[in-house]
């Protein structure tokens, strides 16, 4: 698990130096529309990433499987979070009028095209402005060499950004040739939610070792005045748990934090990565953590010793698969039983939330405008 956040942070500091050899006087000088902000920033209690305090021991259990979810909604926010610096990045350079020119980038030494360019559709939608940054020497190939692109309106802001390492700096990143994030961000308010955002990750780390590697994301982000509620489901190809069959899952999720209080409620489910559904009862129910676990662990005990176990050996096993699950700033408290009553709110809130189509997410695929 380590290898996927060590990569994403290298990524991140690629674009950090980007943005930080800007000066406030380029910004003056280069005025733009472009946003700054790009994102709805998510509550650690439900955003952490665990391996940096090694609460991932490798073991299976109720609270391993919502640590987990810490870490797969961390990766998404920061994925999110590395857009909204490119976007800075942009605004700083004042890139938002129409222009096409050419530079070489001090990340890899290779030559990159940038195109701006106003009234651009993409995905039936008119938008007032689109940047594209292609990697100049990759152009014949089959993704055009992009590295960037990005739509956005200004009033009510809002826009699709699009990104892939690869072709951004070929020195400094180690993630897959075919990953893509994306982002779509608006402030354009609902009856739901005053901003919200949509995180996919596409092609994730698909070669490591460890089982239960991430290849595709996607997460829904809303913000409502305190309270931000994210759901989505990540993939994991190649993941067994008790059992080496069946192999694939998903990690199903609904969550909703406070800002303030920065606390949390989870539940997750752990369907097959080929379950075609959408009802909350199938994702989140049927193959709740307690119910999953509770066939596995059976027939795991049975294979070994060729007797089930009784139901006190069994609940032993079972701590902590109870939902939701309850978070704090120091991330996943306990399952099935609120801390206290500040959190009743948060859990009617998720109630009715429900996550991606399992099916979808596993066969989802990203690209760029052509």
């Amino acid at each position: 698990m380590m290898n996927q956040f060590t990569v994403l942070w290298a990524v991140i500091a690629i674009f950090f130096v980007f943005t930080a050899s800007c000066s406030k006087e380029d910004s003056e000088n280069n005025p733009s529309d472009l946003p700054t902000s790009f994102r709805v920033d998510v509550p650690s209690s439900i955003s952490q990433n665990a391996t940096k305090k090694d609460a991932l021991s490798g073991e299976l259990s109720g609270g391993e499987i919502y640590q987990h979810l810490n870490n797969f909604i961390y990766l998404g926010d920061a994925s999110a979070e590395l857009i909204e610096d490119i976007i800075v990045g942009i605004r700083i350079y004042g890139l938002s009028q129409p222009m096409t020119f050419t530079y070489v980038s001090e990340e890899d030494g290779r030559t990159k095209n940038v195109v701006v360019i106003d009234n651009a559709t993409f995905e039936g939608t008119i938008w007032e402005h689109q940047l594209s940054i292609t990697d100049a020497e990759s152009e014949g190939n089959e993704d055009k060499g992009y590295a960037i692109q990005v739509f956005w309106n200004v009033s009510p802001i809002e826009g699709i950004a699009v990104l892939k390492p690869f072709n951004w700096d070929r020195s400094g990143v180690t993630s897959s040739e075919k990953t893509i994030f994306r982002v779509e961000y608006s402030e354009k308010a609902d009856a739901n939610y005053e901003a919200h955002m949509v995180v996919t990750i596409y092609g994730w780390e698909e070669t490591v070792s460890d089982r239960f590697h991430m290849d595709n994301l996607k997460m829904f982000v809303g913000k409502d005045g305190d309270r931000i509620d994210v759901y989505g489901n990540s993939n994991h190809p190649d993941a067994w748990l008790f059992l080496q069959e069946p192999v694939g899952f998903n990690w199903a999720f609904v969550a909703s934090g406070s800002e303030t209080k920065n606390i949390g409620v989870a539940e997750v489910g752990l369907p097959p990565s080929s379950l075609d559904e959408t009802s909350r009862e199938v994702i989140l129910e049927t193959y709740s953590i307690k119910n999953v676990f509770t066939s596995q662990i059976r027939e795991y005990i049975y294979q070994i010793y060729g007797v089930y176990p009784d139901q006190a050996g069994l609940d032993t096993l079972l701590q902590n698969t109870d939902a939701p699950g309850y978070f704090n700033s120091g991330g996943f408290v306990q399952g099935g039983t609120a801390p206290s009553g500040n959190y009743e709110e948060l859990t009617t809130t998720i109630s009715t939330m429900v996550p991606y189509n399992p099916y979808t997410i596993t066969n989802l695929s990203l690209s760029f405008k052509q």
